[in-house]
Protein backbone atom coordinates (compact mmCIF):
# COMPACT_ATOMS: atom_id res chain seq x y z
CA UNK A 1 0.00 0.00 0.00
CA UNK A 2 1.29 3.44 -0.93
CA UNK A 3 2.60 5.50 1.98
CA UNK A 4 1.30 9.04 1.52
CA UNK A 5 3.94 10.39 3.90
CA UNK A 6 6.34 10.37 0.92
CA UNK A 7 4.20 13.08 -0.68
CA UNK A 8 4.04 15.19 2.48
CA UNK A 9 7.81 14.74 3.01
CA UNK A 10 8.42 15.89 -0.58
CA UNK A 11 6.33 19.04 0.02
CA UNK A 12 8.23 19.69 3.26
CA UNK A 13 11.61 19.33 1.51
CA UNK A 14 10.47 21.59 -1.33
CA UNK A 15 9.44 24.36 1.08
CA UNK A 16 12.67 24.01 3.08
CA UNK A 17 14.69 24.47 -0.11
CA UNK A 18 13.84 28.20 -0.27
CA UNK A 19 12.26 29.07 3.13
CA UNK A 20 13.70 29.13 6.67
CA UNK A 21 12.50 26.46 9.09
CA UNK A 22 10.08 28.63 11.10
CA UNK A 23 8.44 30.01 7.94
CA UNK A 24 8.18 26.50 6.46
CA UNK A 25 6.30 25.34 9.55
CA UNK A 26 3.99 28.36 9.36
CA UNK A 27 3.23 27.80 5.67
CA UNK A 28 2.55 24.10 6.30
CA UNK A 29 0.16 24.94 9.14
CA UNK A 30 -1.72 27.37 6.88
CA UNK A 31 -1.90 24.79 4.07
CA UNK A 32 -3.17 22.12 6.46
CA UNK A 33 -5.76 24.52 7.89
CA UNK A 34 -7.03 25.50 4.44
CA UNK A 35 -7.10 21.84 3.40
CA UNK A 36 -9.10 20.85 6.48
CA UNK A 37 -11.59 23.68 5.93
CA UNK A 38 -12.01 22.66 2.29
CA UNK A 39 -12.58 18.98 3.13
CA UNK A 40 -14.83 20.01 6.04
CA UNK A 41 -17.04 22.10 3.75
CA UNK A 42 -17.19 19.55 0.92
CA UNK A 43 -18.04 16.70 3.30
CA UNK A 44 -20.86 18.77 4.83
CA UNK A 45 -22.31 19.47 1.38
CA UNK A 46 -22.04 15.78 0.49
CA UNK A 47 -23.74 14.67 3.72
CA UNK A 48 -26.66 17.07 3.25
CA UNK A 49 -27.30 15.57 -0.19
CA UNK A 50 -26.59 12.02 1.05
CA UNK A 51 -29.10 12.18 3.92
CA UNK A 52 -31.78 13.72 1.71
CA UNK A 53 -31.44 10.92 -0.81
CA UNK A 54 -31.38 8.19 1.87
CA UNK A 55 -34.40 9.73 3.59
CA UNK A 56 -36.23 9.92 0.26
CA UNK A 57 -35.49 6.25 -0.44
CA UNK A 58 -36.90 5.22 2.95
CA UNK A 59 -40.04 7.29 2.34
CA UNK A 60 -40.49 6.17 -1.29
CA UNK A 61 -39.69 9.64 -2.65
CA UNK A 62 -37.16 10.89 -5.21
CA UNK A 63 -35.41 13.52 -3.12
CA UNK A 64 -33.50 16.50 -4.63
CA UNK A 65 -33.75 16.24 -8.42
CA UNK A 66 -34.06 19.76 -9.87
CA UNK A 67 -30.80 21.67 -9.29
CA UNK A 68 -28.14 20.01 -11.43
CA UNK A 69 -28.13 16.39 -12.66
CA UNK A 70 -29.84 14.12 -10.08
CA UNK A 71 -30.05 17.15 -7.79
CA UNK A 72 -26.29 17.14 -7.14
CA UNK A 73 -26.09 20.94 -6.97
CA UNK A 74 -28.96 21.33 -4.49
CA UNK A 75 -26.58 21.46 -1.51
CA UNK A 76 -24.48 24.17 -3.21
CA UNK A 77 -27.64 26.20 -3.89
CA UNK A 78 -28.62 25.91 -0.22
CA UNK A 79 -25.10 26.94 0.82
CA UNK A 80 -25.19 30.12 -1.27
CA UNK A 81 -28.68 30.89 0.02
CA UNK A 82 -27.64 30.66 3.66
CA UNK A 83 -24.49 32.73 3.04
CA UNK A 84 -26.51 35.70 1.73
CA UNK A 85 -29.18 35.49 4.44
CA UNK A 86 -29.35 38.48 6.76
CA UNK A 87 -28.06 38.14 10.31
CA UNK A 88 -31.00 39.24 12.45
CA UNK A 89 -29.87 41.29 15.45
CA UNK A 90 -31.89 40.62 18.59
CA UNK A 91 -32.54 42.77 21.64
CA UNK A 92 -32.34 41.63 25.27
CA UNK A 93 -29.73 38.93 24.66
CA UNK A 94 -26.12 38.47 25.72
CA UNK A 95 -24.63 39.57 22.39
CA UNK A 96 -21.08 38.36 23.04
CA UNK A 97 -22.02 34.84 24.16
CA UNK A 98 -24.71 34.64 21.47
CA UNK A 99 -22.09 35.31 18.79
CA UNK A 100 -19.46 33.08 20.44
CA UNK A 101 -21.60 29.93 20.75
CA UNK A 102 -21.62 28.78 17.07
CA UNK A 103 -17.85 29.25 16.83
CA UNK A 104 -17.29 26.99 19.86
CA UNK A 105 -19.35 24.27 18.19
CA UNK A 106 -17.36 24.62 14.95
CA UNK A 107 -13.98 24.69 16.75
CA UNK A 108 -14.84 21.51 18.67
CA UNK A 109 -15.72 19.58 15.51
CA UNK A 110 -12.69 20.96 13.61
CA UNK A 111 -10.28 19.85 16.36
CA UNK A 112 -11.77 16.36 16.39
CA UNK A 113 -11.80 16.35 12.58
CA UNK A 114 -8.05 17.01 12.50
CA UNK A 115 -7.15 13.95 14.60
CA UNK A 116 -8.77 11.41 12.27
CA UNK A 117 -6.36 9.13 10.34
CA UNK A 118 -7.26 9.87 6.70
CA UNK A 119 -4.77 7.50 5.12
CA UNK A 120 -1.43 5.78 5.41
CA UNK A 121 0.86 8.67 6.35
CA UNK A 122 -1.94 11.23 5.97
CA UNK A 123 -2.77 12.48 9.46
CA UNK A 124 -2.56 16.03 10.77
CA UNK A 125 -1.49 15.12 14.29
CA UNK A 126 -0.64 11.82 15.98
CA UNK A 127 0.77 11.54 19.47
CA UNK A 128 0.70 9.00 22.27
CA UNK A 129 -2.55 10.26 23.81
CA UNK A 130 -4.38 10.95 20.55
CA UNK A 131 -7.59 9.16 21.61
CA UNK A 132 -7.64 11.07 24.91
CA UNK A 133 -7.25 14.34 22.99
CA UNK A 134 -10.05 13.34 20.61
CA UNK A 135 -12.48 12.57 23.45
CA UNK A 136 -11.51 15.79 25.26
CA UNK A 137 -11.95 18.22 22.35
CA UNK A 138 -15.20 16.60 21.23
CA UNK A 139 -16.66 17.59 24.62
CA UNK A 140 -16.20 21.30 23.92
CA UNK A 141 -19.23 21.37 21.61
CA UNK A 142 -21.70 21.05 24.48
CA UNK A 143 -20.44 24.38 25.87
CA UNK A 144 -21.41 26.12 22.63
CA UNK A 145 -24.87 24.56 22.73
CA UNK A 146 -25.45 25.56 26.36
CA UNK A 147 -24.27 29.11 25.65
CA UNK A 148 -26.51 29.35 22.58
CA UNK A 149 -29.58 28.32 24.56
CA UNK A 150 -28.90 30.53 27.56
CA UNK A 151 -27.73 33.68 25.73
CA UNK A 152 -30.77 33.71 23.41
CA UNK A 153 -33.05 34.73 26.31
CA UNK A 154 -35.79 32.43 25.06
CA UNK A 155 -37.51 29.71 27.10
CA UNK A 156 -37.60 27.31 24.14
CA UNK A 157 -33.89 27.67 23.43
CA UNK A 158 -33.08 27.28 27.13
CA UNK A 159 -35.10 24.05 27.37
CA UNK A 160 -33.38 22.75 24.23
CA UNK A 161 -29.94 23.62 25.61
CA UNK A 162 -30.64 21.97 28.98
CA UNK A 163 -31.92 18.85 27.24
CA UNK A 164 -28.84 18.79 25.04
CA UNK A 165 -26.49 19.27 28.00
CA UNK A 166 -28.08 16.42 29.96
CA UNK A 167 -28.10 14.17 26.90
CA UNK A 168 -24.55 14.83 25.72
CA UNK A 169 -22.98 14.59 29.18
CA UNK A 170 -24.84 11.32 29.84
CA UNK A 171 -23.98 9.61 26.57
CA UNK A 172 -20.36 10.79 26.67
CA UNK A 173 -19.90 8.23 29.45
CA UNK A 174 -20.94 5.37 27.16
CA UNK A 175 -18.77 6.67 24.32
CA UNK A 176 -15.80 7.00 26.67
CA UNK A 177 -16.22 3.46 28.01
CA UNK A 178 -16.56 2.03 24.48
CA UNK A 179 -13.39 3.85 23.48
CA UNK A 180 -11.63 2.64 26.63
CA UNK A 181 -12.68 -0.95 25.87
CA UNK A 182 -11.01 -0.80 22.46
CA UNK A 183 -7.96 1.05 23.82
CA UNK A 184 -7.47 -1.88 26.23
CA UNK A 185 -7.49 -4.25 23.26
CA UNK A 186 -5.11 -2.04 21.25
CA UNK A 187 -2.73 -1.39 24.15
CA UNK A 188 -2.15 2.21 23.02
CA UNK A 189 -3.93 5.57 22.88
CA UNK A 190 -2.09 6.62 19.72
CA UNK A 191 -4.47 6.89 16.77
CA UNK A 192 -1.80 5.63 14.39
CA UNK A 193 -0.93 2.81 16.78
CA UNK A 194 -4.56 1.66 16.94
CA UNK A 195 -4.70 1.47 13.14
CA UNK A 196 -1.40 -0.43 12.97
CA UNK A 197 -2.63 -2.97 15.54
CA UNK A 198 -5.39 -3.93 13.06
CA UNK A 199 -3.02 -4.76 10.20
CA UNK A 200 -3.71 -8.48 10.46
CA UNK A 201 -7.40 -8.34 11.45
CA UNK A 202 -9.87 -5.59 12.38
CA UNK A 203 -10.81 -5.25 16.05
CA UNK A 204 -14.49 -5.99 15.38
CA UNK A 205 -13.37 -9.55 14.53
CA UNK A 206 -10.31 -9.77 16.77
CA UNK A 207 -12.06 -8.63 19.95
CA UNK A 208 -14.77 -11.32 20.06
CA UNK A 209 -18.10 -10.52 21.74
CA UNK A 210 -16.92 -7.46 23.78
CA UNK A 211 -15.88 -5.66 20.58
CA UNK A 212 -19.31 -6.29 19.01
CA UNK A 213 -21.11 -5.10 22.17
CA UNK A 214 -18.89 -1.99 22.31
CA UNK A 215 -19.63 -1.26 18.64
CA UNK A 216 -23.41 -1.50 19.09
CA UNK A 217 -23.36 0.72 22.19
CA UNK A 218 -20.98 3.19 20.50
CA UNK A 219 -23.33 3.59 17.52
CA UNK A 220 -26.32 4.19 19.81
CA UNK A 221 -24.42 6.63 22.04
CA UNK A 222 -22.82 8.35 19.03
CA UNK A 223 -26.26 8.95 17.53
CA UNK A 224 -27.41 10.50 20.81
CA UNK A 225 -24.21 12.55 21.12
CA UNK A 226 -24.83 14.21 17.75
CA UNK A 227 -28.46 15.05 18.68
CA UNK A 228 -29.82 13.04 15.77
CA UNK A 229 -33.11 11.15 15.70
CA UNK A 230 -34.46 9.30 17.55
CA UNK A 231 -32.43 11.27 20.12
CA UNK A 232 -33.17 14.72 18.65
CA UNK A 233 -35.02 16.09 21.70
CA UNK A 234 -32.81 19.23 21.91
CA UNK A 235 -34.03 20.27 18.44
CA UNK A 236 -37.56 18.84 18.59
CA UNK A 237 -39.36 20.99 16.00
CA UNK A 238 -42.84 19.96 17.16
CA UNK A 239 -42.08 21.05 20.74
CA UNK A 240 -39.30 23.62 20.72
CA UNK A 241 -39.48 25.20 17.22
CA UNK A 242 -35.80 24.44 16.54
CA UNK A 243 -34.38 24.05 20.04
CA UNK A 244 -31.22 25.84 21.08
CA UNK A 245 -30.66 27.52 17.68
CA UNK A 246 -34.19 28.92 17.26
CA UNK A 247 -32.99 32.55 17.42
CA UNK A 248 -30.04 32.09 15.04
CA UNK A 249 -30.11 33.16 11.41
CA UNK A 250 -27.82 33.38 8.40
CA UNK A 251 -24.31 32.04 8.67
CA UNK A 252 -24.58 31.54 12.45
CA UNK A 253 -27.40 29.06 11.94
CA UNK A 254 -25.32 27.58 9.13
CA UNK A 255 -22.49 26.86 11.59
CA UNK A 256 -24.78 24.73 13.76
CA UNK A 257 -26.14 23.00 10.67
CA UNK A 258 -22.62 22.37 9.37
CA UNK A 259 -21.34 21.04 12.70
CA UNK A 260 -24.23 18.58 13.00
CA UNK A 261 -23.35 16.86 9.73
CA UNK A 262 -19.61 16.90 10.39
CA UNK A 263 -20.16 15.44 13.85
CA UNK A 264 -21.99 12.63 12.07
CA UNK A 265 -18.86 12.00 9.98
CA UNK A 266 -16.58 12.26 13.04
CA UNK A 267 -18.64 9.70 15.00
CA UNK A 268 -18.57 7.35 11.99
CA UNK A 269 -14.86 8.02 11.43
CA UNK A 270 -13.97 7.19 15.04
CA UNK A 271 -16.08 4.01 14.78
CA UNK A 272 -14.15 3.00 11.66
CA UNK A 273 -10.88 3.76 13.50
CA UNK A 274 -11.72 1.75 16.62
CA UNK A 275 -13.56 -1.21 15.15
CA UNK A 276 -12.82 -1.45 11.41
CA UNK A 277 -9.15 -0.51 11.14
CA UNK A 278 -9.44 3.12 9.99
CA UNK A 279 -7.57 3.32 6.69
CA UNK A 280 -6.26 -0.25 7.07
CA UNK A 281 -7.49 -2.64 4.33
CA UNK A 282 -9.31 -5.84 5.19
CA UNK A 283 -6.62 -8.46 5.83
CA UNK A 284 -7.44 -12.07 6.67
CA UNK A 285 -4.57 -14.17 8.12
CA UNK A 286 -3.49 -16.83 5.64
CA UNK A 287 -5.26 -15.28 2.65
CA UNK A 288 -2.16 -13.70 1.11
CA UNK A 289 -3.58 -13.25 -2.42
CA UNK A 290 -6.76 -11.64 -1.08
CA UNK A 291 -4.75 -9.35 1.21
CA UNK A 292 -2.51 -8.32 -1.68
CA UNK A 293 -5.54 -7.34 -3.79
CA UNK A 294 -7.00 -5.33 -0.88
CA UNK A 295 -3.73 -3.37 -0.64
CA UNK A 296 -4.31 -1.96 -4.13
CA UNK A 297 -7.28 0.08 -2.89
CA UNK A 298 -5.98 3.50 -1.69
CA UNK A 299 -6.01 3.97 2.08
CA UNK A 300 -8.02 7.21 1.81
CA UNK A 301 -10.77 5.31 -0.04
CA UNK A 302 -10.84 2.71 2.73
CA UNK A 303 -11.28 5.29 5.50
CA UNK A 304 -13.85 7.51 3.79
CA UNK A 305 -15.77 4.48 2.48
CA UNK A 306 -16.02 2.96 5.97
CA UNK A 307 -17.10 6.29 7.48
CA UNK A 308 -19.83 6.80 4.86
CA UNK A 309 -21.09 3.22 5.30
CA UNK A 310 -21.31 3.66 9.10
CA UNK A 311 -22.99 7.04 8.59
CA UNK A 312 -25.70 5.24 6.65
CA UNK A 313 -26.51 3.21 9.79
CA UNK A 314 -26.88 6.39 11.87
CA UNK A 315 -29.08 7.98 9.20
CA UNK A 316 -31.09 4.75 9.10
CA UNK A 317 -31.73 5.13 12.85
CA UNK A 318 -33.14 8.61 12.36
CA UNK A 319 -35.63 7.71 9.66
CA UNK A 320 -36.76 4.44 11.25
CA UNK A 321 -37.36 4.95 14.98
CA UNK A 322 -39.74 7.47 16.63
CA UNK A 323 -38.36 10.14 18.94
CA UNK A 324 -37.86 9.11 22.56
CA UNK A 325 -39.15 11.02 25.56
CA UNK A 326 -36.53 12.67 27.73
CA UNK A 327 -37.09 10.18 30.58
CA UNK A 328 -36.77 7.23 28.17
CA UNK A 329 -33.60 8.73 26.69
CA UNK A 330 -31.88 9.12 30.06
CA UNK A 331 -33.15 5.76 31.35
CA UNK A 332 -31.64 4.04 28.31
CA UNK A 333 -28.23 5.46 29.19
CA UNK A 334 -28.12 5.21 32.98
CA UNK A 335 -30.12 1.99 33.51
CA UNK A 336 -29.01 -0.07 30.51
CA UNK A 337 -26.07 1.18 28.40
CA UNK A 338 -23.82 2.26 31.26
CA UNK A 339 -24.05 -1.01 33.30
CA UNK A 340 -23.64 -3.11 30.13
CA UNK A 341 -20.61 -0.99 29.20
CA UNK A 342 -18.97 -1.45 32.61
CA UNK A 343 -19.50 -5.22 32.43
CA UNK A 344 -18.23 -5.26 28.84
CA UNK A 345 -15.06 -3.39 29.81
CA UNK A 346 -14.36 -5.93 32.57
CA UNK A 347 -15.01 -8.77 30.10
CA UNK A 348 -12.58 -7.27 27.57
CA UNK A 349 -9.90 -6.97 30.28
CA UNK A 350 -10.38 -10.67 31.16
CA UNK A 351 -10.10 -11.66 27.49
CA UNK A 352 -6.85 -9.69 27.16
CA UNK A 353 -5.36 -10.99 30.42
CA UNK A 354 -6.07 -14.62 29.54
CA UNK A 355 -5.13 -14.16 25.86
CA UNK A 356 -8.47 -15.28 24.44
CA UNK A 357 -8.49 -12.74 21.60
CA UNK A 358 -7.25 -13.57 18.09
Amino acid sequence: MQDLSTITDAIHSFLLSFLPGWLTTTVECVLIGVGLLLVYSLLALFYIYYERKVCAAFQCRIGPNRVGPWGLLQSFADMFKILIKELIHLNHIDKFLFALAPYLVIIASMLAFAVLPWGNGLQVIDFNIGIFFLVAVSSIGVLGILLAGWSSNNKFTLIGALRSGAQMVSYELSIGLCVLTMVCLAGTMSVGGIVEEQADLWFIFKGHVPAIIAFVIYMIAGTAETNRGPFDLPEAESELTAGYHTEYSGIHFGFFYLAEYLNLFIVAGVASLLFFGGWMPLHIPGWDSFNHIMDYIPSVVWFIGKAIALSFIIIWFKWTFPRLRIDQLLSLEWKYLLPINLFNLALMVCIIVFGWHF
